[in-house]
């Protein structure tokens, strides 16, 4: 039986090495996007955990620090000096979209004592917020009050009677005869690739602050031109 010879255009077909390089790039390439993918996913996702953190913290320093001297040498938080807290909070995080994709709990946890005769306790005065996000993980894990709370000095005990606010392990308390600022933030991590790296995150951070000035809690003060009260029962960007 004869041997059937290769002809010579298949011989140097198979002895040519041009284009192999541009083969293994191509066998490479699926490999090398995933896992390049997946790297600015993570990274994206860990400058978003930083940046909702700074927010957080900042938020709740500003709030510790407004307010107006008033001739009691006492100084008086006004629902403008929160508006502009709050609005400060929105412009930290426009990059992130923080009012369409989270909800910001700012709230005033203070010392109370009712009379004499009771014990003191730690009571959430009042709250303020924005975000579009609505429901359980999003609005104010720790205590929540009325929209009324604050507004005048009738309601100043108004709130959710509490230990404390915070975590099991992590609660903090006002000092006594005083108060300080908590807030919360929940926010949806916007996917740069969708669901095709990372499933669903929700980034959740709380900070606060120990009123830094001898404030007037007996409310919220709003003289006029009045400003509007960015109460909880809103859901605004």
């Amino acid at each position: 039986m004869s041997r059937h010879r290769v002809p010579a255009p298949l011989r140097r077909f198979a002895a040519a090495r041009s284009g192999l390089a541009m083969l293994e790039f191509a066998l490479a390439l699926p490999v090398v996007l995933v896992l390049g993918c997946y790297g600015v996913e993570t990274a994206n996702l860990a400058l978003a955990n930083l940046r909702v953190s700074q927010l957080t913290a900042s938020l709740a320093d500003n709030g510790s620090r407004m307010g107006l001297m008033s001739t009691a040498s006492t100084v008086q938080l006004r629902e403008l000096d929160i508006n502009n807290a709050l609005q400060a909070a929105r412009l930290q995080g426009s990059a992130l979209g923080i009012g369409a994709n989270g909800r910001v709990t700012l709230s005033s946890l203070e010392y109370v004592q009712q009379s004499y005769d009771t014990a003191p306790v730690q009571r959430i005065h009042w709250q303020r917020c924005f975000g579009l996000r609505s429901g359980t993980g999003y609005d104010s894990s720790y205590g929540t009050t009325s929209a009324a709370a604050g507004t005048d000095a009738t309601q100043a005990n108004a709130g959710t009677a509490s230990a404390g606010m915070g975590d099991p392990g992590a609660v903090v308390t006002a000092p006594s005869g005083s108060g300080l600022i908590f807030v919360e933030v929940n926010y949806d991590y916007q996917r740069l690739f969708g669901s095709s790296f990372m499933g669903p995150a929700r980034l959740h951070y709380v900070a606060s602050f120990i009123v830094r000035d001898r404030r007037d809690f007996s409310q919220l003060f709003n003289p006029v031109p009045a400003a509007t009260r960015s109460t909880c029962d809103k859901y605004t960007s």
